[in-house]
């Protein structure tokens, strides 16, 4: 009888040892790193000024990067700490964890950058590499290469998002770990080429004294050549490159040739389907050239006299004339000013004074689909008119702009009375939902060095990142063509 009795009691102590030790494994598991027993997405989001993004867990195999992107606003871990970083300082920066830079193995996004000589990036202004310096010192921000001013500086990404690659291997400077500069390209996400087109266009297209060819088509005609010669290149012909074509007329000798690679564009107004698309390219912001209105100083509905605004060029050819039909029905409104104007006398200075007064800015097609004036507006708080079919706007896979902008077909905007009566309609209340809008997504169209979380620099590298995605599955289906024609060799 006595060994039956202490049977019941050793059982409940297996059992009770059993459930402890179950449960203390289930805790470790829970605290080693993943957040849950399901299989970690590919995409996880985080919530910055209350805008939804999006970023890669490089936990996750390259195949695995193909699944699609779905919205959420719930609480996930930040960007910033998952990189090895601590969150925003003061002023919207990033503080380096122990002043160590940035982690390639945790950068959400490997680049590597061709050392091409200067007279292709910052020789253009001026700056001479020597025989120990390949590129400027980026560490003193006060001793920089200065990008040319006045209308250059609207199509200066190609100068922001080159520094962003050097200095992110600084320890010494405080910016996001979202694209990291790596030197082995066979690691790379994608291989960035350091050409400033757009200065180059701007600035050497016309030929100078005794030259028969311009130095912005020379320029062109060897990085041509250069990468053709490249292994890299010749790795997937080009698809993997990165290339900064922000001026609509930048890279006009060389684009044909060089279309497979991913290009950041203003839009796609100048340039064949076959060579530059929404599936492969990006489209980034100009950067504006009015000042910045912070949210304490811009004003409400009611301390805005001006209705709508626009200043600039009212006579454009192809698309643009749209500008004039325009013109012919508003001028006479008493409370929309429609002029012309330009950067002289104050120019820049008076629009943002115009738009920072004004309840909409106009955003009309010119030569091509897209203007600076969209992000003029955008810097002002002044809620946005768009007035252009075909344009293509930055970060929408990520923004909603019916949120902050108002979209006019081209046929409703010349239909005498219609947009005057439309923007009227538009009641206080809705206008400053928009507004409010307006200040939380503002500071993604900011280009500054050092870069900041969610700034412009930091947005364009998260674009390229989805369109490696697209790019890697447009890759991965090709091989199922190609591989039975490889193998019929062999049987």
């Amino acid at each position: 009888m006595a060994e039956k009795s202490r049977f019941p009691s050793l059982l409940f102590c297996i059992i009770t040892v059993a459930v402890f030790l179950l449960m203390v494994s289930s805790l470790f598991l829970l605290q080693s790193g993943d957040y849950s027993f399901s299989q970690r997405s590919g995409w996880g989001h985080i919530l910055i000024n209350n805008t939804t993004t999006y970023y890669f867990n490089h936990e996750l195999r390259r195949e695995d990067v193909d699944t699609p992107i779905t919205r959420s606003h719930g609480s996930i871990r930040n960007l910033d700490e998952d990189c090895g970083m601590l969150k925003p300082v003061e002023g919207g920066g990033v503080a380096s964890q122990g002043n160590i830079g940035c982690d390639p193995s945790q950068a959400y996004l490997k680049v590597y950058m061709y050392d091409l000589p200067s007279e292709f990036h910052f020789g253009l202004m001026g700056w001479t590499e020597s025989a120990d310096q390949k590129w400027p010192n980026i560490t003193d921000h006060g001793r920089l290469p200065p990008y040319p001013g006045g209308l250059n500086l609207q199509h200066s990404i190609e100068y922001w998002l080159t520094l962003d690659l050097l200095a992110s291997n600084n320890p010494s400077v405080t910016r996001p770990c979202t694209a990291v500069r790596v030197k082995d390209a066979s690691v790379a996400d994608i291989i960035f080429v350091p050409f400033f087109a757009s200065l180059s266009y701007n600035r050497y297209s016309k030929l100078g004294e005794g030259e028969t060819v311009s130095v912005n088509k020379a320029l062109q005609d060897r990085l041509v050549k250069f990468l053709k010669g490249r292994n890299e290149w010749k790795r997937l012909g080009g698809k993997d490159h990165l290339i900064v074509a922000h001026h609509p007329n930048s890279m006009l000798d060389a684009r044909s040739k060089l279309g497979s690679a991913m290009f950041v564009l203003a839009d796609f107004g100048r340039y064949p389907v076959g060579i530059a698309n929404i599936e492969k390219d990006v489209i980034a912001p100009y950067k504006h050239m009015v000042r910045t209105i912070a949210d304490s100083e811009s004003a409400p509905f009611d301390r805005r006299p001006i209705l709508a605004f626009f200043q600039g060029a009212i006579y454009r050819k192809d698309g643009g004339a749209i500008r004039q039909d325009i013109y012919y029905l508003l001028k006479d409104e008493p409370d929309v000013h429609f002029t012309f104007g330009s950067v002289g006398a104050n120019g820049v200075s008076n629009a943002g004074k115009g738009m920072a007064s004004s309840k909409f800015c106009l955003n009309i097609a010119g030569d091509t689909p897209s203007s600076n004036r969209l992000f003029d507006a955008i810097a002002s708080q002044c809620v946005p008119v768009i007035i252009s079919d075909e344009i293509e706007l930055p970060f929408e896979d990520v923004l909603d702009y019916s949120e902050f902008s108002v979209f006019v077909p081209a046929s409703d905007a010349l239909k005498p009375g219609y947009l005057i009566k439309l923007l009227r309609g538009i009641t206080k209340e809705k206008w400053t939902v928009m507004w409010e809008r307006l200040k939380q997504v503002q500071h993604h169209f900011e280009y500054q060095y050092p870069s900041k979380t969610g700034d412009a620099v930091e947005m364009i590298w998260r674009g390229v990142l989805n369109k490696i995605s697209s790019t890697k599955f447009k890759l991965h289906k090709d091989k199922r063509r190609i591989q039975p024609k490889v193998l019929r060799k062999y049987i």
